[in-house]
């Protein structure tokens, strides 16, 4: 069966986006398909040699793109990030929030620098640079999207991670919040929630072994690209032109997952179990009935690790 779906409407022709932390990685896929798709890209690095390379490779390749050496944060740089893409190329139309670092320790070993600095890049810079963009966009008053890259340890959690779990699960609500203020003006906001290999994913034990072969050139096994939903940065790269793209103008809200050869709608949080109590409850009747009524199939929690064939 054919795509109904023409490919005409996923072009981004005369599309402008900024892209925090396109250095490499991720963010680098991210950047290459938007501007495979037709859209000039502002990269975003805190290293200006790795910035210079991503936008050598995308104008090597017939794109255009300019550097914008910044860490992701304070409201300073993402004015600084929306201006630039306003500077070079005239407008803005999509914004995509990936940077961010890892500083992963359990909890009672988590220092307060741990936890801020990851929070500032990755919740705080979330959102300053998708205040500013919205801002610009509804001045500019022809829609636009914005496009946050969320993770599995936020919808799930994940050992070790209390500081980018929690950042991360701030951005899905984010998402929700900003679908139901920005809609009117036109603009759209969701999330990607990718699963790849990269030097984040690398330090986790159980992918550890496929990455390393991935990087000897060995494809990865169908069990992780299916099951798991696990490939690489550019696997989940197709995500972002469609979400940026016409053919995405009635997807808002949502919490996307995309990797390997995977492609899933992520749940919101929602009531899966209840009970009453005629005029309400006390500790004693809340234990009576815990086990085997509202508790009796409790959630689970963690990221599923791998499990080899």
């Amino acid at each position: 069966m054919s795509d109904p779906t023409p490919p005409s409407s996923t072009a981004l022709s005369g599309k402008v986006a900024v892209v925090t932390g396109s250095g490499r990685g991720l963010g680098l896929a991210y950047a290459t398909a938007l501007a495979r798709a037709g859209a000039s890209v502002v990269i975003n690095d805190v290293d200006a040699g790795i910035a210079g390379q991503a936008v050598r490779s995308l104008t090597d390749a017939g794109g255009r793109a300019v550097a914008e050496v910044v860490p992701v944060g304070t409201t300073e740089a993402a004015d600084r990030l929306v201006a630039r893409a306003v500077q070079e190329f005239g407008r803005l139309d999509i914004m995509v929030t990936n940077a961010g670092i890892l500083r992963d320790r359990v909890l009672w070993k988590m220092t307060d620098d741990d936890f801020d600095s990851v929070l500032t890049t990755h919740l705080r810079g979330t959102f300053t640079c998708a205040r500013a963009a919205a801002v610009h966009l509804r001045e500019q008053g022809e829609g636009g999207s914005l496009i946050l890259i969320g993770s599995p340890a936020g919808q799930r959690g994940n050992f070790g991670q209390t500081n980018y779990a929690a950042a991360k699960a701030g951005i899905a609500a984010m998402v929700r919040t900003w679908s139901m203020e920005l809609g009117r003006a036109g603009i759209t906001v969701n999330a990607v929630v990718p699963v790849a290999a990269t030097a984040m994913t690398e330090t986790i034990p159980a992918f550890a072994p496929y990455i390393e072969a991935l990087h000897r050139g060995e494809p990865l096994p169908e069990f992780l690209r299916k099951g798991e939903g696990f490939g690489t940065s550019e696997d989940c790269a197709a995500l972002l032109p469609f979400l940026a793209s016409d053919a995405a103008r009635d997807v808002t809200g949502q919490c996307i997952g995309i990797g390997g050869d995977k492609l899933a709608l992520w749940s919101h949080p929602q009531e899966v179990s209840v009970a009453y109590a005629d005029g309400g409850w006390t500790p004693e009747s809340i234990a009576a009935t815990w086990h085997h009524s509202v508790g009796s199939a409790p959630q689970t929690v963690g990221v599923p690790a791998p499990k080899g064939r």
